[in-house]
């Protein structure tokens, strides 16, 4: 039995995570889990499977679950996340919080050596040369959960790096990848809300909207991979079928595909390195005919072309183009900014922030503050929708 600590259970990943876990109850134990404020799923869950071990993270709901289950003894803030991370039943910890705020609970989780299922790839593109780091040093496993990363990693894993030239990572084109470009201006928050094929949330739909999410993945493929920037492409592929593609030294090109539902890289990534023993969904006949793909529009996207940029340039560029990223998007969705603003802020940020080479955690976080500081200051007040 494989005792699972979820963080960030209310999320598209910690949703799919309760699907696995409740089709391989015989496998799998949910011991631990984390939410931000929603108590009525934290009681719904408590009551369904039993964990020792509940974190509350928002601070104003510190106390207010009191004592009111037998079975589960319920934590609050940092402390709280530490404890149900290092819990002994914990085996797998899967980091589903979304945003640069999860690296700490991804590196005290390292530091406990459990094995990772890290599904919040700002940690990486933050912290990326710490984080490999560590890794290395406690000698843990860490299995990438995003469909693209997780495609990629089972595809190299039937391969030798050396007959790898190049990865592609594909990208549905998020909600406007078909909207006039003469109309992107005028986009309001519920059309960019509109994913064509996934279901997520609020902050990741918008960064998919423009193709930052598949910038944060360049970075992050970069780091889980050890790929350069001009060995990792991007394609669209409106199916959304096709995951993740390698292609060999003699030509040929492996792709995984499978129906977009996020079960298939959840399971891989808890069962690994064992493989998932059956089914997991209803099976589906192979109804596509036709897969399809093009190269991203740099007018329509140009956030890609900086997420490349910043890794590229390394140091603490990527922590930069994520930091000032998040503070976009969330003015994005206070209706404070229009939507094409978004790369325009993270261009300005990484040519006017000093970029430097940290060599430990607080260097890097100190260019994150500097870059959200930065933003907040600068276009908080700039533009009014």
């Amino acid at each position: 039995m494989n005792g699972v600590c979820v963080l960030g259970i209310s999320g598209s990943v910690g949703q799919s995570t309760l699907k696995v876990l409740r089709q391989f109850q015989e496998d799998f134990r949910l011991v631990s889990f984390s939410v931000h404020s929603n108590l009525e799923l934290a009681k719904s869950l408590i009551v369904e499977f039993r964990p020792a071990l509940v974190c509350i993270t928002a601070e104003q709901f510190r106390g207010s679950l009191g004592d009111q289950f037998d079975s589960t003894r319920i934590v609050y803030g940092e402390q709280g996340l530490d404890e149900i991370i290092t819990l002994g039943q914990v085996d797998t910890v899967v980091t589903a919080i979304v945003g640069a705020i999860g690296a700490k609970p991804t590196i005290t989780a390292i530091k406990a050596r459990k094995k990772i299922a890290i599904a919040n790839k700002e940690t990486l593109v933050t912290f990326g040369p710490l984080i490999n780091k560590l890794v290395s040093e406690y000698a843990v496993t860490m299995v990438p959960v995003d469909s693209e990363h997780n495609a990629l990693y089972q595809l190299l894993e039937k391969e030798e790096r050396t007959n790898v030239r190049a990865i592609t990572l594909t990208a549905s084109g998020g909600s406007f990848r078909d909207l006039p470009l003469e109309e992107l201006p005028h986009v309001s928050i519920k059309q960019a809300l509109n994913h064509p094929t996934w279901s997520m949330g609020p902050k990741i739909t918008v960064d998919s909207a423009g193709l930052v999410n598949k910038g944060l993945e360049v970075i992050e493929a970069h780091f889980l991979f050890g790929f350069s920037y001009d060995e990792i492409e991007v394609v669209i592929h409106p199916e959304s079928l096709t995951h993740g593609i390698i292609e060999t030294l003699d030509g040929a090109c492996l792709q995984y595909t499978s129906h977009p539902d996020m079960i298939f890289p959840v399971a891989h990534a808890l069962y690994y390195p064992k493989k998932t023993p059956k089914l997991l969904a209803e099976r589906k006949p192979f109804t596509w005919k036709n897969l399809h793909f093009r190269n991203p529009d740099p007018l329509r996207y140009p956030a890609l072309a900086l997420a490349f940029q910043a890794g590229k340039t390394g140091g603490c560029a990527p922590a930069i183009f994520n930091a000032a990223n998040e503070i976009a998007v969330a003015l994005f969705l206070e209706e404070r900014i229009p939507f094409i603003q978004i790369p325009k802020i993270i261009e300005e940020s990484l040519n006017r922030i000093e970029i430097t080479s940290p060599t430990d955690w607080e260097g890097f976080l100190e260019k994150d503050r500097e870059a959200r500081a930065f933003v907040k200051q600068k276009f908080a007040k700039e533009v009014v929708v």
